[in-house]
């Protein structure tokens, strides 16, 4: 499954950077940086909720509503104020209080204002569901949780972060990108991949947003 590093490096990813800066004010390079920090953390976030049978119900019943799949088909056309206020109630069911937490520590990552960084997470968030929602459509995930193959949301979350949970286990001689983004995020060395790891890795020097920002020429 192509992970976060697969997406923002994608035609994709350079669509979404895009409409981004066009809307944040930001120029290519540093909204690039920042999509590299936020992003894991979201989904790091979203892997903690889903751990608790409503925080995954919540999540799921978001992914599967059918409200956020259009958004990739037209991102410069609908990433107005209501995108950014959807973005705002995401962020908030995701990170909770940890969310000035995180744009601090992507600021300080990166060296971006706090608030162009606020402004980009308020729009990330619904492209991330976006994509997701795709993700969940096309693995055949259902309002369980699980999907036709065996897998389920927490797999899904699990390879945007480099690699499902019940991959990780079937394939651990698997070496690549991969192993590398499960490595730096598994900062806590529990096994599991969460908000707390995606922060400890981001916020440490350079970082996986150092790792994915560099793609792109961004401040590290």
């Amino acid at each position: 499954m192509a992970g976060l590093m697969d997406l923002l490096n994608s035609d994709l990813g350079k669509q979404i950077i895009s409409s981004v800066s066009g809307s944040a004010g930001t120029n290519e390079g540093e909204t690039s940086s920042v999509l590299a920090s936020v992003l894991p953390a979201l989904v790091g976030g979203m892997m903690n909720n889903a751990q608790t049978p409503e925080g995954q119900g919540g999540l799921l019943g978001a992914l599967l509503g059918g409200k956020h799949g259009g958004l990739l088909d037209n991102l410069s056309g609908m990433l107005g104020n209501d995108v950014q206020e959807d973005g705002g109630k995401i962020l908030g069911h995701v990170l909770g209080d940890n969310q000035a937490t995180v744009e601090n520590q992507v600021s300080q990552n990166t060296g971006i204002s706090s608030d162009k960084i606020a402004m980009i997470m308020k729009i990330a968030a619904p492209i991330l569901m976006a994509y997701l929602a795709k993700k969940a459509q096309s693995s055949g995930l259902d309002a369980n949780g699980q999907t036709p193959s065996g897998g389920g949301l927490t797999d899904i979350l699990g390879g945007l972060l480099g690699g499902g949970q019940s991959q990780a286990q079937a394939q651990p001689q698997q070496s690549g990108s991969g192993d590398i983004l499960t490595s730096m995020l598994d900062q806590d060395g529990d096994g599991q991949l969460g908000l707390g790891d995606a922060v400890s890795a981001m916020t440490k020097k350079g970082g996986l947003g150092g790792l994915l920002g560099g793609l792109f020429g961004g401040n590290k």
